[in-house]
């Protein structure tokens, strides 16, 4: 089992989300979180104010858990929905997850995704 997790732009969340669930990958969560990568920020400009920086963006992390032989897809579905072809997309990050246990249930392994 893997876990995906992709830092993404917030606009994008929402057809993300709905290619995962369409493509059966309905267990995620998302949080909103703040950060910069290569971009270091960027400089905005507002209106009798003049230019500032700001150096950490609003994004937001969508983690999920998925079995190995649907990671690849679940990577692929987030790039197609995800990318702009802008800096500022985001990452991907494959972590290998040891367990699963459901709370509920007691129930481990891949049954507990």
């Amino acid at each position: 089992m893997n876990k995906v997790e992709a830092i993404l732009r917030p606009e994008k969340i929402e057809a993300v989300k709905n290619a995962l669930a369409d493509a059966g990958f309905v267990g995620l969560n998302v949080v909103q979180v703040t950060g910069r990568g290569v971009q270091k920020g960027v400089v905005m400009g507002a209106r009798g104010v003049g230019s500032y920086e700001v150096d950490m963006l609003p994004k937001v992390k969508l983690e999920t858990v998925v079995r190995d032989a649907d990671t690849q897809r679940v990577v692929e579905i987030i790039l197609e929905r995800a990318r702009t072809g802008n800096i500022g997309d985001g990452k991907i990050f494959i972590i290998p997850v040891a367990d699963v246990i459901r709370v509920r249930t007691g129930e481990r392994g891949e049954v507990a995704l």
